[in-house]
């Protein structure tokens, strides 16, 4: 994470930013204003029953401390409307920012979710962690 004074605006851009949270993971009408709904587009995921369209709603947020957003998949087709929460929260560290995300809401008898569960943690830890590092490179 960026260091200096405007370490945590940097990062809270990064992750807030409409055009910025494109970048880092999935394109759609965000806005950061509580209660703002929007759809947003991934990949298709047959194997965790996933259309590939996600519905979220920006459920709370506080100004270079945290963001959390709920989601559930757009296709009520899909058999998979699990309310899910992704939370972001920003903590100073030394000359840094440390980042912490907390993704709920998994049933882990449900037989499509642990796929998904499985495929969003390893899209956390690397490729939604990459394109978050390349957007704060370029602030």
């Amino acid at each position: 994470m960026p260091s200096g004074p405007r370490r945590l605006a940097r990062a809270l851009a990064a992750l807030s930013g409409s055009s910025r949270y494109a970048q880092w993971l999935m394109p759609g009408d965000f806005r950061l204003q509580v209660g703002h709904r929007c759809e947003m587009t991934g990949l298709p995921r047959p194997s965790a029953n996933f259309s590939g369209a996600v519905v979220a709603e920006v459920a709370a947020f506080e100004p270079e401390k945290m963001l959390r957003l709920r989601w559930q998949d757009a296709d009520e087709g899909q058999g998979n409307r699990a309310d899910r929460t992704a939370s972001w929260t920003l903590e100073p560290e030394g000359r840094g920012t440390r980042l912490f995300l907390v993704h709920e809401g998994f049933d882990p008898d449900d037989p499509y979710q642990m796929p998904a569960h499985r495929i969003m943690g390893g899209g956390w830890r690397s490729i939604v962690t990459e394109r978050l590092g390349k957007v704060l490179d370029e602030l």
